[in-house]
C-alpha cells in the first residue's frame, strides 16, 4: 500500500521534527503521539480508516469535530481537549513550512479558539492531614522506610512524581547545604533544598540499601520490588495506599481523591501560607512562569499556618533526628539563593 502523504509528514514529525529539531523529551512526544492516536480513531468514527487518511482529510472541520468528539463521547475534561489541540497545533505548524501551499487551511486550524476552563479549588491536605497521613507509614521496616523517603522528599520539596523517581543515588548531596539535583520538564535540571530533617530520612535510607557505595552512585534512588526503576503507577499506589489508610481513621482529612499531585500542592500552599515569597516557591516548584505559582497565593486561607519544617515536626518519628531550632524553611530557603 502507497504511503499517504499525510503518514509521510506524520512520521518526519515524530521521528526526527520533535526529537532532533525541537528537543522534546520522549515524556512529550508521547503525549502528542496519544492525542494523533485519537484523532485517527475519530476519523475512523467518519468512515475514514487510519492508513487512508490523506492531508486534505487533516482540515478545520475535521480537527473541530475532533475536539468535541473528545468531550462528549470520550467524556475528556476541558484541559485534555487542550492538551490534545496543542499537539495538533504543534503539528500544523510544523506543516506550514513543509507544504506552504496548505497555509491557507492550516492557518484556520489555528484560529480554533481553546476552551476556557473553569478555575478549580486546589485540594490538599491541612496541618492534621498531613500527621495523619505519614503515621500510616511504618518506617522501621524496609520498604516502608523507602516509602517514608519517598514521601518525606515529595512533601518537603514539592517535586513532581516524574523528578522523584528519575532521581539517582548521585543526585543527592549530604554536605552542606544538603541538596537534591532534580531533572525537571524540558530537560531542565534544578537543585533543590533538603531540610534538616529529610537529610536524615534520606541518610539513612541511603546507608541502610548501601548506597553510598561508590558503585552504586548511578543507580536510581527509589526501585521498586523487582528492583526496577518506579514508576508514576506505583508512586500513585503508594500514597493511595497509605491515603485510604488514613482516610479509615477520619475520613475529613483526607480528600478522595489524594494523589501524588495533591502532595505537591500541599507543599506549595504551606510554603505560601508561610510566607515564602513566590520566586522562591517557583523556583522550588520548577515552575517555567511565577503565574503558574499565583494560583497558589489565590487560594491562599486567611489564617497563616506555620511553615512546612515546624509544621512536620510531629510526623518524623522519634527516632529520627529533629527539625534544627534555630532553621526555618523560610530563612533556609533565602540562604539557599543568596
Amino acid at each position: 500500500m502507497k504511503q499517504t502523504r499525510f503518514a509521510f509528514f506524520l512520521n518526519k514529525y515524530f521521528m526526527v521534527y520533535l526529537p532532533s529539531i525541537c528537543g522534546n523529551t520522549p515524556r512529550t512526544i508521547d503525549s502528542y503521539r496519544y492525542a494523533f492516536i485519537h484523532y485517527l480513531r475519530y476519523l475512523e468514527t467518519q468512515g475514514i480508516s487510519a492508513n487512508e487518511v490523506e492531508l486534505k482529510d487533516f482540515n478545520v472541520i475535521s480537527v473541530s469535530g475532533y475536539l468535541v468528539w473528545l468531550q462528549k463521547t470520550k467524556n475528556n475534561s476541558v484541559t485534555t481537549r487542550n492538551h490534545r489541540q496543542a499537539a495538533l497545533n504543534s503539528f500544523v505548524k510544523y506543516l506550514m513550512y513543509e507544504i506552504p501551499e496548505y497555509l491557507n487551511e492550516f492557518q484556520q486550524i489555528l484560529c480554533i479558539p481553546v476552551k476556557k476552563t473553569a478555575i478549580k479549588e486546589i485540594s490538599y491536605l491541612k496541618t492534621d492531614g498531613v500527621k495523619l497521613f505519614f503515621a500510616q507509614v511504618n518506617n522501621k521496616t524496609k520498604i516502608g522506610l523507602r516509602d517514608y523517603t519517598m514521601l518525606a522528599i515529595m512533601y518537603s520539596t514539592g517535586i513532581r512524581v516524574s523528578e522523584l523517581i528519575g532521581l539517582r543515588v548521585k543526585d543527592v548531596s549530604l554536605f552542606e547545604p544538603p541538596t537534591l539535583l532534580v531533572h525537571g520538564k524540558g530537560q531542565k535540571s534544578r537543585y533543590v533544598p533538603l531540610i534538616n530533617n529529610v537529610k536524615e530520612i534520606v541518610s539513612e535510607y541511603i546507608k541502610s540499601n548501601y548506597l553510598d557505595e561508590e558503585r552504586y552512585q548511578s543507580e536510581w534512588l527509589f526501585k521498586s520490588h523487582m528492583n526496577l526503576q518506579f514508576t508514576r503507577q506505583g508512586v500513585n499506589y503508594i500514597v493511595r495506599k497509605y491515603a485510604d489508610k488514613a482516610r479509615k481513621i477520619n475520613p475529613k482529612l483526607i480528600p478522595t481523591d489524594f494523589s501524588p499531585h495533591k502532595l505537591r500542592h500541599t507543599t506549595a500552599m504551606e510554603l505560601v501560607d508561610a510566607g515564602v515569597d513566590l520566586i522562591y516557591i517557583r523556583d522550588l516548584l520548577g515552575h517555567v512562569s511565577v503565574k503558574t505559582t499565583e494560583v497558589y497565593a489565590k487560594a491562599q486561607s486567611e489564617k497563616k499556618r506555620k511553615a512546612i519544617e515546624a509544621a512536620s515536626k510531629d510526623i518524623v518519628g522519634k527516632e529520627i533526628a529533629q527539625w534544627d531550632e534555630d532553621t526555618r524553611l523560610i530563612e533556609w530557603l533565602k540562604k539557599f539563593n543568596r
